[in-house]
């Protein structure tokens, strides 16, 4: 789900202060603790290869994020694409992977446990 900055309701707006709110971005139920991560990639990269060996060979953990810079896309299970870019938010569910088509600075959210065990599974495939 990729929601850009103008598409998210202002809830409130003073001098000095913008405050704005999308509703219904993400479900987290049944997830304990998230974490937080700051991706730096360059344009080319490319998750598939990465996450090959997962259920699906896709990533398995949802993400909520914020694109500082750059584009990403993402495919999901069903080969529906997405692309985010500068200043959106975005929400990945379960079932993805992800191509960087300019360099990306992304902060993401996830549940801590199954993003740990992916990310550990791309270290695992890098080092071989």
């Amino acid at each position: 789900m990729r929601v850009a900055k103008e598409d998210v309701k202002v809830q409130m707006e003073i001098p000095g202060a913008v405050i704005r709110q999308r509703l219904g971005f993400g479900d987290v139920s049944g997830f304990d603790k998230i974490s937080g991560e700051y991706f730096t990639l360059a344009a080319g990269v490319d998750t598939t290869p990465l996450f090959e060996g997962l259920e699906g060979d896709l990533c398995q953990s949802p993400h909520w994020g914020y694109v500082l810079s750059g584009r990403l896309t993402t495919t999901d299970v069903h080969g529906e694409h997405e692309t985010v870019s500068g200043n959106d938010l975005f929400y990945w569910p379960p079932g993805h992977n992800v191509k960087v088509e300019a360099d990306a600075e992304i902060v993401m959210f996830s549940p801590q446990g199954v993003h740990s065990e992916v990310i550990h599974h791309m270290i695992e495939k890098v080092n071989g």
